[in-house]
């Protein structure tokens, strides 16, 4: 193996590791809508392995309101991770998370 070949591997290596450590912070993580409503926390990380990519987040200790007719009895939700909008100390996902309350539900 040349030595340009085993640096390049070394790098890959190096980058595949640090990807993972940055894909482990998220795991603890409050989310938030865009609007600041708590959705939820951030429980595991589903992974496209073919893609390399994080494709959701999974979501525990959710806000009650917001799941109360979707997750009845879950114990978390998978919210796509293209909803994401920004990654800090928490995650902003897109507030189409928020669902509309009926009017009927508030008489």
């Amino acid at each position: 193996m040349s030595m340009s070949t085993h640096a390049s591997m070394e790098a890959h290596s190096d980058e595949n590791a640090a990807r993972a450590e940055d894909i482990t912070t998220l795991i603890g993580r409050e989310v938030y809508s865009s609007n600041g409503v708590f959705v939820g926390e951030i429980e595991d990380v589903r992974l496209d392995l073919d893609a390399e990519k994080v494709s959701g987040i999974a979501l525990a200790a959710l806000n009650e309101d917001l799941f109360a007719n979707v997750a009845r009895g879950a114990r978390g939700v998978v919210v796509p991770y293209r909803w994401v909008r920004a990654v800090g100390d928490v995650v902003l996902v897109h507030d189409l998370i928020e669902r509309p309350k009926d009017p009927e539900d508030e008489e």
